[in-house]
């Protein structure tokens, strides 16, 4: 009886790995726009209560400003005339303004662009518009205008779909949910369970992060081509990322910003709605646009 118990028990909780990812896919309570299927922005009471906007728009702001503090201490804040930084800034000034059209807020958002010297390929866009590039993903991807817009606008589309509010609240409930049934299976069982209750929870909010991620790809590659920017950068990105984990290198943005064959995938299946968008910036035809060239991806 007590090892039919302990079987129902992880059984039930392997139950919840399984059941709330169907329930993330969004095809229900999903909406689309310009051909993109996103979730409402409006998460709810419950979201509200445990990530208020206010609250972590005071907390990003905190945060940057530190950052930008400590680096400038450390001698790794880029000056403001460098051509990379500026380079950066002229590339956000073409896309932020089409963000609106997936936030509202965005126009009274405060931007900042700032580069960081560092060996890490990585780039981020906290709320309101706080952005950051390291000079590691500029340098080891080699990347051009198109590549670098494709991930600015993938690090906006985040802040801009509030997915860190999203997050926040879905761990903070995921995690008392886990914590309750671990406790209450442990208890029927007569096994402690609870472990294994923290893992599905933990699996189930890392299954919400990657639908996150296909979001800001559609969504950045979206605001980037209105912006003049080629779309299908955003395939020469994700391959060039590919290329440099297989050369052993550490690339710190895949730890959040998972790759694959299936993100190749969704980026080339939307192209019949991002290219129409970039030959119109063009003023022309999809048909007459030369083909996307990139460069050589690693030294």
């Amino acid at each position: 009886m007590n090892k039919f118990k302990q079987a129902v028990a992880v059984l039930a909780l392997c139950g919840i790995v399984q059941a709330a990812p169907a329930q993330d896919r969004g095809q229900k309570g999903q909406v689309v726009q310009d051909g993109i299927a996103v979730k409402p922005l409006k998460g709810g009471a419950l979201r509200d209560l445990l990530a208020p906007e206010g609250a972590m728009d005071q907390a990003a702001d905190q945060q940057y400003t530190a950052l930008l503090g400590q680096a400038r201490q450390k001698g790794v804040l880029v000056a403001e005339n460098d051509p990379q930084v500026r380079r950066l800034r002229a590339i956000a000034e073409r896309i932020i303004p089409h963000t609106t059209r997936w936030n509202q807020d965005a126009q009274q958002w405060k931007w900042q662009v700032n580069l960081l010297k560092s060996d890490q390929v990585n780039a981020f866009c906290m709320p309101g518009g706080r952005i950051a590039f390291f000079t590691g993903i500029i340098d080891k991807l080699r990347l051009t205008d198109d590549e670098i817009a494709a991930v600015m606008g993938h690090e906006i589309a985040h802040a801009l779909r509030e997915h860190g509010r999203d997050r926040q609240a879905k761990a903070t409930t995921t995690g008392l949910a886990t914590s309750a049934l671990g406790a209450l299976f442990s208890a029927w069982s007569g096994y402690d369970v609870r472990g294994l209750a923290n893992t599905a929870g933990q699996l189930y909010v890392l299954k919400f992060s990657r639908d996150e991620e296909r979001e800001a790809d559609l969504v950045g590659l979206d605001i980037s081509a209105r912006a003049g920017y080629d779309p299908r950068a955003g395939i020469a990105l994700w391959n060039k990322m590919a290329a440099l984990n297989q050369s052993g290198a550490p690339i710190d943005i895949l730890s959040t910003h998972p790759g694959g064959a299936n993100r190749i995938q969704q980026i080339q299946s939307h192209m019949n709605v991002l290219l129409p968008l970039y030959a119109r910036s063009k003023n022309t035809s999809v048909d007459r646009l030369p083909p996307y060239r990139s460069n050589v991806a690693l030294r």
